[in-house]
């Protein structure tokens, strides 16, 4: 399998799970500050020109959510998503939930305060952005109250893509009144098949 990824990016959910699943793959950096995601070599693998991108054989898959369930789904066995109908539709709640709720906001705030040129920029959706994302993710703090995982008593893939979410959210720090949020964080972060923070990710491509 081949992986094309940036480091900082939501590269990091597919690197981790195959991390977390110990097979064999080989990662190819796709430069986005050099533009290389909009090279015709990289579009003719994904005309989004978006990363991740797995590849596995003939088979071509994008979205970082969708990458981290067909590998769960490609190894069963890692137990990444659960069996049971019901237990598996909790990881798929908490996937769409981290996906809906807590990262469009982000999003949106990288595109005000950076993404967007200048004269695009709306100052006024960053508060708002804000706030709906601190509305939501006091939802998950409740939720991760007396927990180790968000689906079951095991590691899921719903985990790997909301640690990394909750990073990002920390590095604009939007989770100083979020402890239980910040500790399970740093829970996941701290697996011994654990990737480098966004912050560490920035560093080694701007090193």
């Amino acid at each position: 399998m081949k992986l094309y990824g940036f480091a900082p990016t939501r590269s990091i959910r597919a690197l981790w799970t195959l991390r977390e699943l110990d097979v064999d793959f080989e990662f190819i950096v796709v430069d986005l500050m050099k533009g290389e995601h909009r090279r015709p070599e990289f579009l003719a693998i994904n005309p989004a020109g978006k990363l991740p991108v797995l590849v596995d054989g003939d088979f071509v898959l994008t979205e970082s959510v969708a990458i981290v369930l067909y590998l769960a789904e490609k190894y069963p066995e890692s137990q990444l998503l659960p069996t049971g109908l019901r237990a598996r539709a909790e990881v798929h709640r908490w996937l769409l939930f981290t996906a809906t709720e807590l990262e469009q906001p982000l999003w949106r705030i990288s595109r005000h305060t950076a993404l967007y040129p200048k004269e695009k920029r709306l100052a006024a959706e960053i508060p708002l952005a804000r706030q709906d994302f601190l509305d939501m993710a006091a939802v998950m703090e409740k939720h991760v109250a007396g927990r180790q995982y968000l689906a079951g008593d095991a590691v899921t893939v719903a985990d790997i893509v909301a640690a990394y979410t909750l990073d990002w959210a920390n590095e604009v720090h939007l989770l100083d009144t979020f402890p239980l949020l910040r500790a399970y964080m740093d829970r996941m972060y701290a697996r011994p098949k654990a990737p480098q923070r966004i912050a560490e990710a920035f560093a080694s491509v701007r090193s």
